[in-house]
């Protein structure tokens, strides 16, 4: 699937020839192909029971997967990093041989072969529309440190230091801006700058609209759907409104099966590199949400200020009692590892990990 094109593979009872068709971006087309398909087959005195469709996970979500669904076709969404591939450096690649690959793999996990791809989860449209704030909000977080970054650059190569974008005088002091040579900001400069606090603060508003709706959601609806989820990771000291938010709308809401496939989502499992003799460890996977994974090992050394007598940050101290920066590193990993499942535990059966410290039920 492309912007441009679909390239639509198929294997019909009855025909010996596998049909391979290019279409327009256009999901009626595809269910008339669909439909064309089933209605030959059955010429060939093939009764067709089940229409099933797979798609590599990609730019256009799952979206597809809903409308056919909702139209009596089995749909499924693989995701694209469990397709094994040749290895070789050079290998042919088209879109035809990648269709190939696709129904290898797919007629194998449909005859019960687990391991031969994994399927995405389907979420809903609401589903999906609820973690839209979180990824805007750091998006937004983003943009309004490239802004400050690139205003104080601008002013570094004029001599000028210290200089703090985000105050809320800053407009007023930028017009009082001197050189070390005792000029005014030149007129070019100055301009640029004043275009950039704009956007800053444009940045700004939308980062506090974004929490302020936030909060008003959860008081106002606080035992509706992941709401209550919400609050209740967010008791934990150390673990803010964003925080809990995005934890809970990326990994703790979604039904995961145990303590592994938690840790696996999020890329925080190693990935051993083993072969004959050879035993190495090539650290992080990071096959997983990067959100998760960002956000947990921040959160780890935030727990270690927070929750200094929890069992987690004592367990993370005897091991690093003695060891050096590069070690701290390895093993604040391994507590964010641990972190995400205890709080998985935590929203699941509501037992609070051993020392961790709650706020009070507002």
């Amino acid at each position: 699937m492309s912007q441009s094109s679909w390239l639509v593979a198929g294997i019909v009872p009855g025909i010996e020839r596998h049909p391979l068709k290019k279409l327009e971006p256009d999901e009626a087309a595809l269910l008339r192909l669909l439909w064309r398909w089933r209605d030959e087959a059955a010429q060939k005195g093939r009764t067709i029971m089940r229409i099933v469709v797979a798609f590599e996970a990609g730019r256009d979500g799952f979206w597809l997967a809903r409308w056919l669904r909702a139209r009596g076709v089995e749909a499924y969404v693989i995701h694209s990093t469990s397709i094994a591939v040749s290895r070789e450096h050079r290998r042919a690649k088209t879109d035809r041989l990648d269709t190939e690959l696709l129904k290898r793999a797919f007629l194998g996990w449909l005859r019960g072969e687990q391991d031969h791809c994994s399927m995405a989860a389907l979420p809903t449209l609401e589903e999906e529309d609820a973690k839209r704030p979180t990824r805007e909000h750091e998006t937004l977080v983003g943009e309004r440190t490239r802004i400050v970054n690139r205003m104080k650059g601008t002013l570094a190569r004029l001599g000028i230091r210290g200089f703090k974008p985000t105050l809320r005088k800053a407009p007023e002091r930028l017009e009082t801006l001197r050189t070390p040579e005792s000029a005014a900001l030149p007129p070019n400069t100055r301009a640029e700058l004043q275009r950039d606090m704009a956007r800053l603060h444009f940045v700004i508003d939308q980062l506090r609209e974004i929490e302020r709706t936030r909060l008003e959601r959860l008081e106002q609806r606080p035992a509706e759907g992941q709401n209550e989820m919400v609050r209740l990771v967010a008791r934990v000291v150390g673990v803010g409104i964003e925080t809990a938010d995005m934890l809970v709308h990326e990994v703790l809401s979604r039904n995961l099966r145990d303590r592994r496939a938690v840790a696996r989502y999020a890329g925080l499992t190693g990935s051993p590199d083993e072969s004959g003799s050879k035993r190495r460890e090539k650290g992080l996977a990071k096959a997983g949400n990067a959100r998760v994974r960002r956000g947990m090992i921040q959160l780890a050394w935030r727990f270690l200020l927070h929750q200094q007598n929890s069992a987690l940050a004592q367990w993370y101290r005897a091991r690093t009692a003695e060891a050096r920066g590069g070690m701290r590193k390895t093993m604040i990993v391994a507590l964010a590892r641990k972190l995400l499942v205890a709080l998985w535990s935590f929203v699941r059966t509501g037992e609070v990990p051993s020392g961790i410290v709650l706020r009070p039920i507002a």
